[in-house]
Order: structure tokens, then C-alpha cells, then sequence
């Protein structure tokens, strides 16, 4: 049945020039050939946008980002500062890369205190990440997904997690800060891993569950 759409899928919405009027790119940016930049779109200072991705209206990516070959970047993604997307990924709408990590320490005299969150994320090649997905940043390093993960709509990542390669987690799932995946993990809708938990090659966590002790 795959096959068969493919054959009878739609071309997905094509811009008539490659970087609308009303897009705003940073003078030290690089685009790459055949890239196209929708209306309202904003690509920062010395980003780097490599060839034929396509960058729909009202995405913002903002300075040192890194996106690769061949990419589609649906309205409303963020791409915060700094982080890298692989060749071939595709963001759904809304979808916000390298948010803040929720991090904070108690203080006495101003309650709680927010942690700077200086690292980034990485996003390897062919990876899918569903529409209001939220990818944490590093609080130290990266937060890194492997090639040819496929991230549901409404998935929480937090900061410094690690997934290997062709990890799946279907909607509503979510990782704390600092869990690791290995190849091939299937995580369930609305499943729940605590932080610091390490979960092996192809694990599947069943939709619901909730992992509080390390696998």
C-alpha cells in the first residue's frame, strides 16, 4: 500500500521564487543552491542552510544553526541557536528544536534560579520529527538523535538525552533529561522515562508505561 501512494502522493506546496520578498536572511547566512525560503521566514546570523531544503513560511532558525541537503522545515518550527539538523530530516509544523532544558536550583533568597542551558542539539540524517514536538538543549553538551529516528506529534525530549539510530516514539511519549536509547527503540504513546534511565537495542516500551528505574 506504501508503494501505491507514493505513486499517487501530491507534490508537497512549491514557492514560485526561491527566497520570498518577505523572508528575512541575515547577510552572513549561507544558503545553499536550489534552497527556498518561504514568506516571513528568518534565518540568523552565519546560519548555514545547505541545497534543495525547503523552508516553508514563518520558520524561524536562528544564528550558527546547520541544516543539511534536501531538508523540509514546516511553518512554525524554532530552531534555536546553535544546533545542527542532518540531510533529508523532515520538522512538522510547530515543531521547537533546542528549547532550554528545564533546569533550575532551589536558592534561598530568589526561590528558584534558572540553570544556563549552553549546550545544543544534534539531529542526524532522515530523521522526521512530528508536529509540536519539543527537543531540549543540552544543559552541557548535545542532546543527540541518531539518523532515521521518526519522532511522533506532542513528544517531549529533554535536555542531553541520547537516541541511537531508528528510534521510534510515538505521541504524547517523553524522556527527562539525560536518558539514553539505543538503536531501534520503539517508544509507545504517552510512555514516560525517567531522567537517567538507559534503555537498550530494540526495546519496546508499550504505550502508558512508565520507566522510573534504568533497563
Amino acid at each position: 500500500m506504501s508503494q501505491v501512494l507514493e505513486l499517487f502522493a501530491p507534490p508537497i506546496p512549491l514557492f514560485n521564487i526561491d527566497i520570498h520578498p518577505t523572508a528575512v536572511v541575515d547577510k552572513t547566512a549561507i544558503i545553499g543552491n536550489g534552497t527556498r525560503i518561504g514568506a516571513g521566514a528568518y534565518v540568523g546570523p552565519k546560519a548555514k542552510i545547505e541545497e534543495n531544503t525547503t523552508i516553508y513560511p514563518n520558520v524561524t532558525i536562528l544564528d550558527e544553526c546547520a541544516i543539511g541537503k534536501n531538508a523540509i522545515i514546516w511553518s512554525g518550527t524554532v530552531i534555536r541557536e546553535r544546533c545542527h539538523i542532518g540531510n533529508d530530516c523532515i520538522l512538522h509544523p510547530n515543531a521547537t528544536i533546542g528549547a532550554d532544558g528545564f533546569g533550575f536550583r532551589p536558592d534561598p533568597q530568589r526561590g528558584l534560579v534558572k540553570i544556563p542551558q549552553i549546550g545544543n542539539v544534534i539531529i542526524g540524517n532522515g530523521v522526521e520529527i512530528g508536529a509540536n514536538s519539543c527537543i531540549d538543549r543540552g544543559k552541557f553538551s548535545s542532546t543527540v538523535l541518531g539518523d532515521g529516528c521518526k519522532i511522533d506529534n506532542l513528544v517531549q525530549i529533554g535536555h542531553n538525552s541520547q537516541l541511537g539510530k531508528f528510534c521510534i516514539m510515538a505521541g504524547s511519549s517523553g524522556l527527562a533529561g539525560s536518558v539514553t536509547l539505543g538503536n531501534g527503540v520503539i517508544i509507545g504513546g504517552s510512555a514516560s522515562i525517567k531522567d537517567h534511565v538507559t534503555i537498550g537495542d530494540g526495546a519496546l516500551v508499550a504505550a502508558f508505561i512508565s520507566i522510573f528505574k534504568a533497563l
